[in-house]
C-alpha cells in the first residue's frame, strides 16, 4: 500500500474521532438551556432621574440601607440559581438569601462607616451563573445624624405587633417575636420612618410628629425572599388617642 493511501485512510480515521468526541461532549437534550443568559434587578434605583437632575437616597453611618435583588431569566427559566454579590467602598455589605432564582429575592444590606459622612456611597451589585453574569450600580448619599428615633419606634412596632398576634395569628407575628430595626429617610423630619425586619418579615413603621388628631401611625409588611412589596398594611388614626389599628391602602412600593 502506497504512503498516499495510507496517509488518506489514517486522515479519514481521525476526522471520524474527532467528530465523535464533538458529539459526545454536547450537553444532553434538554440541558443547554440550563445557563442561559438573564439580568438582575434592584429597588431602590438610587439615584433617580428626575428632570435631568440626580436625587439620591440618604442613610447615616452605622444604619442598614437594605436593597431588594430579583433576576429575570431571558427566555426559558432555569432552575439554577443566581449567585449574588456586592462591594460597596467605604461600607460593611452582608447579604441574605445570596442564591437566589426567578421569584425570589435577595437581601443586600450595605452599612455605611462614620469615615463616609458626606460622601456618596457606590454599591456595585453582581449576579452569577455558570458563564453568565450582570452587574447594576447603585448609590446612595450618607448624611450626617444619629438614630434618635430608635425607642420611638420600637413603641409604635411593640403596638402594631400586640394587636397583629391576636387579630392576624395567619402572620405568624407574636409577641416573642424578635426584630432588628434600622432607620431610614434620616432627612425627612414630619413624618419619620423605621424599618425592622424579623426572620421572616420586614416591617415599615411611620408616623406624623404632630399633636392629635394628626398623630398617626403605620406599619405596612413585606414577606422577605419573596417579596418586592408590602402585602399588608394598618393605621393608628391617633396613637395618643389609644385607638386600635386598622386596615388601611396597601402601598405599592417599599419604603427606602
Amino acid at each position: 500500500m502506497s504512503n498516499k493511501k495510507l496517509a488518506g485512510i489514517l486522515g479519514g480515521c481521525i476526522a471520524v474521532i474527532i467528530a465523535v468526541v464533538a458529539i459526545a461532549a454536547l450537553p444532553p437534550p434538554g440541558e443547554a438551556d440550563e445557563t442561559t443568559a438573564f439580568y438582575i434587578n434592584v429597588i431602590p434605583e438610587t439615584p433617580e432621574e428626575i428632570n435631568e437632575e440626580l436625587f439620591f437616597k440618604y442613610s447615616i453611618a452605622g444604619q442598614h440601607f437594605v436593597f431588594l435583588v430579583t433576576i429575570t431569566d431571558e427566555g426559558q427559566e432555569c432552575e439554577l440559581p443566581v449567585s449574588i454579590s456586592a462591594q460597596a467602598p467605604g461600607s460593611e455589605v452582608v447579604i441574605y438569601q445570596e442564591d437566589i432564582v426567578e421569584g425570589e429575592v435577595a437581601e443586600v444590606v450595605v452599612i455605611p462607616t462614620q469615615a463616609s459622612i458626606g460622601t456618596i456611597i457606590e454599591v456595585t451589585i453582581t449576579g452569577n451563573r455558570g458563564s453568565e453574569s450582570d452587574e447594576k450600580v447603585v448609590s446612595f448619599e450618607v448624611a450626617e445624624g444619629e438614630d434618635d428615633r430608635q425607642e420611638y419606634a420600637e413603641e409604635l412596632l411593640d403596638r402594631f405587633v400586640s394587636w397583629l398576634a391576636t387579630n392576624h395569628p395567619e402572620l405568624g407575628i407574636t409577641d416573642d417575636t424578635v426584630w432588628d430595626g434600622t432607620m431610614v429617610s434620616p432627612v425627612w423630619l414630619v413624618v419619620s420612618h423605621y424599618l425592622f425586619f424579623s426572620e421572616e418579615w420586614e416591617a415599615h413603621i411611620e408616623w406624623h410628629i404632630m399633636v392629635p388628631p394628626d398623630d398617626w401611625a403605620r406599619i405596612d409588611l413585606r414577606h422577605r425572599f419573596d417579596e418586592l412589596e408590602p402585602s399588608y398594611a394598618f393605621e393608628i388614626s391617633s396613637v395618643n388617642a389609644t385607638g386600635e389599628p386598622v386596615p388601611t391602602e396597601v402601598p405599592e412600593t417599599v419604603w427606602r
